[in-house]
């Protein structure tokens, strides 16, 4: 188990320029791409992440039926924010996820991100505060958004994805 510090979640501080709702934070803001209106939470685990469960058009989610390669770029560029996630709840403490990294495109896992998901599920009414599992593509992670001290914790296995080596 990993403790992953405390979430941040005013606007300015994560940081994005959407405006902050609920206590400071950005809950269910909205975000015009390709005609949709997505509604996104964003929250820093140390590094920027916009959490998107779907948009006023599209009620549920469902992230393997994302082109990922399509709409990705579109989140990173845009001017409100650097990162983003996006996710479908499957249950209230269970929750699948795709991550699009600025700079480097879709990942098999992102542990900050898993963390950024389930605190936006939580404000959002989406999850409970205990654990939850986070599906990714490289495989599941434990998260807990512990209310007693704020912080989030992280358990799952690591595993090496690539090996490479730089010449001069």
């Amino acid at each position: 188990m990993v403790d992953m510090g405390e979430p941040i979640l005013y606007g300015p501080d994560v940081p994005t320029k959407l405006p902050s709702t609920k206590n400071e934070a950005v809950v269910k803001a909205e975000l015009a791409i390709d005609g949709l209106a997505w509604h996104v939470t964003c929250v820093s685990m140390g590094n920027p992440h916009c959490i998107t469960f779907g948009s006023k058009e599209l009620k549920v989610l469902h992230v393997d039926d994302l082109k990922l390669s399509d709409i990705g770029p579109k989140f990173e560029h845009h001017e409100m924010f650097p990162a983003r996630e996006f996710v479908e709840v499957l249950s209230r403490s269970h929750l699948k996820m795709r991550v699009w990294e600025r700079g480097a495109g879709a990942t098999l896992a992102c542990g900050t991100g898993a963390c950024a998901v389930v605190v936006a599920a939580v404000l959002e009414g989406r999850a409970v505060i205990q654990k939850c599992v986070v599906d990714l593509p490289g495989g599941p992670l434990e998260i807990e958004w512990r209310e007693d001290n704020n912080h989030v914790y992280m358990t799952g296995p690591a595993e090496a994805v690539f090996y490479g080596s730089v010449v001069h």
